[in-house]
C-alpha cells in the first residue's frame, strides 16, 4: 500500500450509497467475493469469467493501490457484495485507471459511483503536482451498457487492446537465433535490470506508457502472484541488450495458457527480427511447460507494427477490449 501519498490524495473521497446499502474500503480477504461479483458481470457480457481470483488478489496488492482511498464495496441489505469501485494511479504520471462493476440488481448505484471513482482520480493526480486527471476505463466491446454510462459521463474511444491466442498442438519448435544473439533469463538482478530498461525505452512512445524507475517496475512485478521472472527473457547482440520478453503465468491457472504481459525492441534493432523470434522462443517454452497456447494484448493502434507481427507468427484475435478516456 502506497504510503507516501501527498496531502491532496490522502484525503478521503466521499461516498453516500443509496438507502439499503452500505459502503466500505477493500481488505486483501475481500479478493474472493470482488472475484465472484466480476465473474458474474463478464459472464453477462462475455459468455465467460475473465478474471482469475489470483488476477484479483494482485489488483488489490498493488503497491500503486490504496486500499484505504482508492476504492469502495457495495453490499446490499442482505449482506452480498453488489458492487466493486476503484481508481489507480499509473506511477507518478496524471494518468489514472478506474472502473465501477455493479451487479445487474444494483444498478442505482452505477451514477454515484462513477462519480467517486472520478473524484478519487482528480485527488490522486493533484496530490502528484498536476493540474488536471486523464481517466482510463477498459470496456469489452460488447459492452454496450457500460459503453452508454461512460459516454454518458464524456468519456470517449481512445484506442483498442485486442487479446491474441497462438495455439500449441504439442511440442513447438524452437526458432533459430540471429547471429550474434544470446538469451538470459531473469534469474539475476543484471538481467532484471537490463530487461527494465529496453522495456522502458521500446514502450515510450506507446499509448499510456508512464515511465518507472526500475525499483518501482520490480516491485510491481513481485507483487504479483503471477510473476515467474525465469520467463523474462533478455536478447543481447553481441553483448548489447536489444530486446525483452516478459511471460507470466497469468492465464497458467484458468486456461493452461502463457502469457506474453511485455515484449519491447529497442529501437535501433527493430526490423531485424527480434520481435518474431522473442515470440517463437516464448511459445517453445509454453509448450514445454505443456500448455496450450500462449496469449497477448496488443495495441490497435500501437506505434510499431506490432499486430501484424503477431498475426504473422500464428496468434488469432479472440477479444477486443476498447480503452475510454476522459480528461478532467
Amino acid at each position: 500500500m502506497n504510503t507516501t501519498t501527498p496531502d491532496a490524495a490522502a484525503t478521503p473521497t466521499a461516498y453516500a450509497p443509496p438507502a439499503g446499502y452500505t459502503a466500505r474500503r477493500p481488505e486483501a480477504a475481500d479478493a474472493a467475493a470482488v472475484h465472484g461479483l466480476i465473474s458474474l458481470c463478464d459472464t453477462q457480457v462475455i459468455g465467460k469469467a475473465d478474471m482469475t481470483l489470483d488476477d484479483v488478489a494482485d489488483q488489490l496488492n498493488d503497491p500503486a493501490f490504496d486500499r484505504e482511498r482508492d476504492g469502495w464495496l457495495v453490499h446490499d441489505a442482505g449482506g452480498r457484495l453488489v458492487a466493486w469501485a476503484w481508481a489507480c494511479r499509473k506511477g507518478a504520471s496524471d494518468n489514472v485507471d478506474v472502473d465501477v462493476v455493479v451487479h445487474p440488481d444494483a444498478q442505482a448505484l452505477t451514477g454515484g459511483l462513477w462519480d467517486a471513482v472520478t473524484e478519487r482520480a482528480r485527488r490522486i493526480t493533484a496530490g502528484l503536482g498536476h493540474d488536471r486527471a486523464v481517466l482510463d476505463i477498459g470496456l469489452y466491446r460488447e459492452d454496450s451498457g457500460k459503453r452508454a454510462v461512460a459516454a454518458a459521463r464524456g468519456f470517449a474511444p481512445a484506442t483498442s487492446f485486442i487479446r491474441l491466442l497462438a495455439d500449441h498442438a504439442g511440442q513447438v519448435a524452437e526458432p533459430a537465433p540471429p547471429a550474434g544473439l544470446t538469451l538470459h533469463d531473469g534469474l539475476t538482478e543484471e538481467v532484471r535490470r537490463q530487461g527494465h530498461a529496453v522495456q522502458q525505452a521500446g514502450f515510450a512512445d506507446h499509448f499510456g506508457f508512464t515511465p518507472k524507475g526500475f525499483g518501482e517496475w520490480s516491485a510491481d512485478l513481485d507483487a504479483s502472484a503471477s510473476t515467474d521472472w525465469s520467463q523474462l527473457l533478455v536478447a543481447r547482440i553481441d553483448g548489447e541488450p536489444a530486446a525483452m520478453l516478459l511471460g507470466t503465468d497469468m492465464f497458467a491457472g484458468d486456461e493452461n495458457c502463457g502469457y506474453v504481459r511485455q515484449l519491447a525492441v529497442l529501437p535501433a534493432h527493430r526490423g531485424r527480427g527480434l520481435g518474431r523470434f522473442m515470440l517463437r522462443t516464448a511459445f517453445a517454452a509454453d509448450a514445454r511447460r505443456g500448455r496450450v497456447g500462449t496469449y497477448l494484448h496488443v495495441d490497435a493502434n500501437n506505434s510499431t507494427p506490432a499486430l501484424d507481427l503477431y498475426l504473422s507468427v500464428g496468434m488469432r484475435q479472440v477479444l477486443a477490449i476498447d480503452v475510454w478516456r476522459r480528461t478532467v
